[in-house]
């Protein structure tokens, strides 16, 4: 039957709808579970990707040499947060493997051959590795004006290291620096070093700046090193033969005198292609 409302008209309902508490629960359940059924699912948070062990070792040495120029010494905080870093880098972090023919003596007509994996160098620093085979050595050599942290990857080296002396061992006449250009130098380090070994640093003035390496066993050494070789400043890398040093009183095993030599040293080097993000 019509059902008459001020005068308007509205047809019969053709279908009964139930009031009932119990229907109109249900109803709203499944209206419930329809409207969630129809949300949108929320994006699921993204969480940054982790920063890569080379990446952060270009990221911490930008840091640490900001300021670098000849002479330039980090703060001790940043020395420390450098070399804590390295010290817990591994050869996977860097992509470096023992096996890798860089690591093997080839031809035994020769010395080992040195490799030096090129990663990345400006104005204010560089870093690389370098690959030694077993006997491998790196002849003793300056940094002139800079500070150089070094740590072993794998394997083992022993590792000889002097300052330029500022004063004689004992009461002699002898000069630090003679005619022929030879200059006392005083041992900082005569000790072998393997992979577990904490981060070396060599400082401008201190620390050993001038060393050399020689390989017990295959062994990959990463250097960061600021502010990098610069022949047009006249900062290049100088070799030196050593000597012992001895006066009135006898010899000091704890001296030697260095002399600057023209090197027949080379190296083989590899450019790595990495893309590190300023």
């Amino acid at each position: 039957m019509p059902v008459q409302i001020g005068g308007g008209k509205v047809s019969e309902p053709r279908t009964r709808v139930d009031l009932s508490p119990t229907a109109v629960g249900d109803k709203a359940r499944a209206s419930s579970r329809k409207k969630s059924r129809n949300k949108k699912k929320a994006p699921a948070a993204t969480s940054a990707a982790p920063v890569l062990p080379m990446q952060r070792l270009f990221d911490t040495s930008r840091e640490v040499f900001l300021e670098s120029s000849p002479g330039f010494v980090p703060p001790p905080d940043a020395v420390a947060r450098l070399a804590a870093l390295l010290n817990d880098l591994k050869p996977h972090d860097v992509g470096i493997d023992p096996c890798m023919p860089c690591f093997k003596h080839n031809d035994s007509k020769g010395p080992p051959q040195v490799t030096y994996l090129h990663f990345y160098d400006c104005s204010k620093f560089s870093f690389g590795i370098f690959c030694l085979p077993k006997s491998g050595v790196i002849p003793l050599h300056n940094h002139p004006g800079m500070t150089v942290f070094s740590k072993i990857l794998f394997g083992s080296m022993h590792l000889k290291s002097y300052d330029w002396a500022k004063s004689l061992p004992d009461s002699s006449t002898n000069a630090l620096e003679n005619s022929d250009g030879t200059r006392l130098a005083k041992v900082n380090t005569d000790d072998a070093f393997d992979d577990s070994s904490e981060t070396v640093v060599l400082y401008p003035e201190n620390g050993g700046n001038l060393h050399c390496f020689t390989a017990l066993t295959p062994c990959a050494v990463l250097d960061v090193m600021g502010p990098p070789y610069n022949r047009a400043d006249g900062r290049d890398c100088a070799y030196y033969s050593e000597a012992p040093y001895s006066s009135s009183c006898g010899g000091d095993n704890q001296f030697s005198w260095l002399k600057e030599i023209p090197s027949t040293f080379e190296m083989k080097g590899i450019q790595m292609v990495r893309k590190f993000v300023a």
